[in-house]
């Protein structure tokens, strides 16, 4: 298992760093940058709690409700809460025994600035993904 720091995108303060990818080339530190993201997002798993700690009403959750949503241990389940984390997607606060979880709205927010088709740009005539030619 890879004890590699996550660089959290866009908290360095600069705006613009990261081009969408239909309007120009990612150099390879923000190639980099965005694998690290992707890659945590790259799990089941993580894909579902993410979706829940940004589904839920009043925007935080405690680790107790989404560890019986699976079928896995709490120390897997932290285990992942912590790869989202490090990879700047949520947040986290211990209250009492309790660790509560919230969306960090700003990296997926520029996440999907960066996979967003600019306006008024020509769709490209191409098979939907998946399609056989």
């Amino acid at each position: 298992m890879s004890k590699q720091e996550l660089v959290v995108i866009g908290q360095d303060g600069a705006e613009g760093c990261c081009p969408a990818l239909l309007t120009a080339p990612l150099d390879e530190d923000q190639a980099t940058e965005l694998a690290k993201v992707f890659k945590a997002l790259g799990d089941p798993v993580r894909l579902r709690l993410l979706s829940m700690i940004a589904s839920r009403a009043g925007g935080e959750v405690c680790v107790c409700d989404l560890t019986p949503a699976f079928d896995l241990s709490q120390p897997t389940i932290s285990h992942h809460l912590k790869q989202l984390k490090q990879a700047g997607l949520i947040d986290s606060e211990r209250r009492g025994t309790w660790v509560y979880y919230r969306l960090l709205p700003q990296t997926t927010d520029r996440l999907a600035a960066i996979l967003t088709r600019p306006a008024g740009q020509p769709l490209a005539e191409t098979a939907p993904v998946g399609a056989v030619s």
